[in-house]
């Protein structure tokens, strides 16, 4: 049997005449793209009720948080910032159950981008609600190259998991003004770019499957086999 692997879905709030301004449920394909590629079958969550989580976790095998709007500072008890750009509570909501109910039966999870920034504001940690806010940054993170093409480079910790996957050093692409400032004590820091700033991290606890990356694997898994291999990582962990 594939996998099952739930991505947690986006609402296309912005009028889009293509749609002819219907709101639209969507997902990034690059996530269908690399769940497909790794054998698993992807199954979009649309945006809904938080007591809902329950029922949604309890079909799959593994959870995929992707990226989008900012995480609402109110989850890790901070004022809005100048800086802060769109949320939206509704998704942050649902998605924080799906996480906890994900953490609660111990089914792996893959988190990219804002993936990353809200389950760590779940578990506890905080954000940098803008790169602004960092006194140490001096790395673009927010790159006007094509998106296949990574742009800027990130150490990893030899022993932990995501070295077996990429090696300890891999030039990743870069599309975000947000970032982890406090790590939640259940987690461990993986990668890092140069000038300090957390780009991956794992569980502490070996009963929680769980893997974060602050980049876009998802827009390089077309061209890029360590990406892909991500993927096929996730895939692995949801069939175990």
């Amino acid at each position: 049997m594939k996998p099952i692997i739930g991505i947690a879905g986006n609402l296309l709030t912005k009028h889009a005449e293509v749609f002819h301004d219907n709101l639209v449920t969507y997902t990034p394909q690059g996530f269908v793209d690399g769940v497909q590629q790794a054998n698993g079958l992807p199954l979009v969550f649309p945006i809904g009720n938080p007591a809902d989580a329950k029922a949604y976790i309890d079909q799959i095998d593994g959870l995929l948080l992707a990226g989008g709007q900012d995480v609402a500072p109110s989850f890790y008890g901070a004022e809005p910032s100048l800086k802060l750009q769109e949320t939206e509570p509704r998704r942050d909501f649902f998605e924080k159950a799906l996480i906890e109910e994900a953490l609660k039966q111990k089914k792996p999870i893959f988190a990219v981008c804002r993936g990353i920034q809200i389950l760590n504001s779940v578990q506890g940690g905080t954000l940098y609600q803008d790169l602004s806010e960092y006194p140490q940054w001096s790395v673009q993170h927010l790159q006007p190259s094509i998106p296949t093409v990574g742009s800027h480079s990130v150490s990893i910790d030899s022993k932990s998991h995501l070295a077996s996957l990429l090696g300890t050093s891999v030039l990743v692409n870069s599309y975000h003004h947000q970032a982890i400032k406090e790590l939640a004590t259940d987690f461990v820091a993986t990668a890092w770019s140069t000038d300090g700033l957390v780009e991956a991290y794992e569980a502490k606890d070996p009963a929680q499957s769980i893997v974060a990356v602050q980049w876009h694997p998802e827009l390089m898994q077309a061209t890029d086999e360590k990406m892909q291999g991500l993927f096929n990582d996730f895939i692995e962990r949801a069939r175990r």
